[in-house]
């Protein structure tokens, strides 16, 4: 793969913390910084899934709520919940709603 030049400034003290951390590794800066780069962008799925499941943690009991237990005895077990799409007090589709 072709390589471009990345010029960056950065204060002396992370400048040498750069250096020590790649001299420990056995590598240069510049490889230590591009194994930086993609650790980093390949953390970002894993930040999201993360950040979903606290939300899901979260607001489990308003979704309970709203859509009824997942599996729950009453034949929700597909996932969709009881009232799942439908109005409380009409009992339509919301697609139809504004």
């Amino acid at each position: 793969m072709a390589k471009t030049q990345l010029n960056v400034r950065v204060d002396e003290t992370t400048a040498e913390a750069a250096r020590q951390r790649a001299l420990q590794r056995g590598m240069s800066v510049n490889r230590y910084i591009e194994e930086l780069v993609k650790q980093d962008a390949g953390e970002v799925g894993r930040t999201f899934v993360e950040a979903a499941s606290d939300f899901m943690k979260q607001y489990e009991s308003v979704f309970a709520e709203e859509f009824g237990e997942f599996g729950a005895s009453d034949g929700a077990s597909d996932g969709a919940g009881k009232g799942a799409g439908k109005d409380k007090d009409t009992g339509t589709g919301r697609a139809g709603k504004r």
